[in-house]
């Protein structure tokens, strides 16, 4: 009758247990599946699609779900029952079925055992050891999850600082994006409402895992203090609800690029088109140029040795015109290049440390790299360094030479990549081209300038 009891209250705490947090309900909801959590562990918006922990079916949460009052009421009465039945627990220590007392402990099932428990057919090809072997082997369990959950507690808070104080403030280029274009970008201010939702949303994750890591710590360390019975009892599910929480945590990955489309914008562009062709001297021995001179190749004495293609070396070829006024917009055509970078080379002032104003050549441009299966997006000078869902198959690059503007765009997608910082110009600006480093045992395709009267769209575009 007591193992039934036992059973039928573990089985019971299991209904009372949110499965985000692994603890008991602390203001449940229950959404539109049937499960329950606790409302501080679900999404925080509304109108934003939400898949179920449980059965991952995704609801559309249109409206944050009341407080389930009678499971509140229920959760409350089972950690009443669960003390009692740790007080009593403690008071026998002895197997609730056999009656002898818990002197070892099954490895497999993390569970206390009496002698007669390891005899039996579900616990006796199992692993089995003493109490007082097990407890300290635990503990050390312990302390490594609570080196993990500090790491990961500290990495938390800085990304919880950076989305206070953000590297690249998205939101402010996209509206001065708006602002350059207004008569056609004003219209598209529910982009700006998306990206200030986005931010929210992903500062409420972070807070809510800075708190789920704060909890488990508490309660790890607090059963790192208890007697080893105790200690035992406890131990499998604050291993489950470790792994939980650390599987969710909060990783440092690099963010992946987002797409704000604005209509209207690469039409808007085009008034800017110019017409470019590349500069045969400029090109290394390692760049083969068309005889039209509207595109480049990687050429055949080119080898990378390194294990992801980088190359130290920017081979890069200008182009013919150079500018020093005015509004200038070109887009290339980079379907076939897994890597490459786009930009411009000019001048610029530079100050040493005799305070003497000097002049330099530099370059500002945007690349793509490949490591492993995954393609990323950087920029020099600036922070850009962000994941791609797919490779970009245009790239249109506007110039601005009175205000020191160079921004780089997804023709296809018709959204803004990047902005450079505010830049200025001193001398004439030339466009440059670089169609690699190439990857070791892949034959890259060309790099193309595009003609002024072409246009990309969706329907004349196959994923790559």
């Amino acid at each position: 009758m007591a193992a039934a009891s036992e059973e039928m209250l573990q089985e019971l705490q299991g209904q009372l247990t949110c499965s985000i947090c692994w603890k008991y309900f602390w203001e449940p909801v229950t959404i539109g599946c049937g499960h329950s959590f606790c409302r501080a562990c679900l999404p925080s918006s509304t109108g934003a699609a939400f898949s179920c922990p449980e059965c991952r079916q995704v609801s559309q949460v249109r409206d944050f779900p009341l407080i389930n009052g009678s499971l509140a009421e229920l959760t409350e009465l089972g950690k009443g029952l669960s003390s009692q039945q740790l007080q009593s627990a403690r008071g026998q220590r002895r197997c609730a079925t056999h009656h002898q007392v818990l002197e070892f402990f099954c490895e497999d099932d993390q569970t206390l055992l009496c002698e007669s428990c390891c005899q039996t057919p579900e616990h006796g090809a199992h692993r089995h050891s003493p109490v007082q072997k097990a407890a300290p082997n635990c503990r050390k369990k312990i302390q490594y999850l609570q080196n993990c959950l500090q790491k990961h507690f500290k990495e938390t808070k800085k990304l919880l600082v950076k989305e206070k104080r953000p590297v690249i403030d998205w939101e402010e280029m996209i509206h001065r994006e708006y602002l350059e274009w207004d008569s056609f970008m004003w219209p598209q201010e529910c982009h700006l409402e998306r990206m200030k939702q986005e931010k929210k949303n992903k500062k409420n994750r972070l807070s809510q895992q800075k708190r789920s890591l704060q909890d488990l710590m508490l309660d790890l360390q607090e059963a790192e203090c208890q007697p080893n019975l105790d200690l035992l009892r406890e131990i499998k599910q604050l291993l489950e609800r470790s792994k939980s929480v650390l599987s969710q945590r909060a990783k440092a990955l690099i963010p992946e690029l987002r797409v704000y489309p604005i209509s209207g914008m690469i039409e808007t562009l085009n008034h800017f088109r110019v017409d470019l062709r590349m500069e045969p001297t400029s090109a290394c021995p390692f760049v083969i140029l068309s005889q039209d001179l509207k595109s480049a190749r990687v050429g055949q004495g080119w080898q990378v040795d390194t294990q992801h293609g980088d190359d130290s070396d920017l081979h890069i070829v200008l182009a013919e015109q150079a500018f020093s006024s005015g509004r200038q917009y070109w887009e290339v055509d980079v379907t076939q290049l897994p890597q490459w970078t786009l930009g411009i080379y000019t001048t610029y002032l530079r100050t040493d440390s005799h305070g003497r104003i000097t002049k330099d050549a530099s370059v500002f441009f945007l690349q793509c790299v490949k490591r492993e299966e995954d393609y990323f997006l950087q920029s020099y000078p600036g922070s850009l360094n962000h994941r791609l869902k797919s490779r970009i198959p245009r790239v249109g690059l506007y110039l601005e030479y009175q205000t020191g503007i160079l921004a780089f765009y997804d023709v296809l997608q018709s959204s803004l990549i990047y902005q450079l910082p505010d830049i200025s110009f001193v001398a004439p600006v030339t466009p440059m081209f670089f169609p690699g480093p190439p990857l070791p045992g892949t034959k890259p395709g060309p790099m193309t300038l595009c003609p002024e009267d072409s246009h990309l769209c969706a329907c004349c575009y196959s994923s790559l």
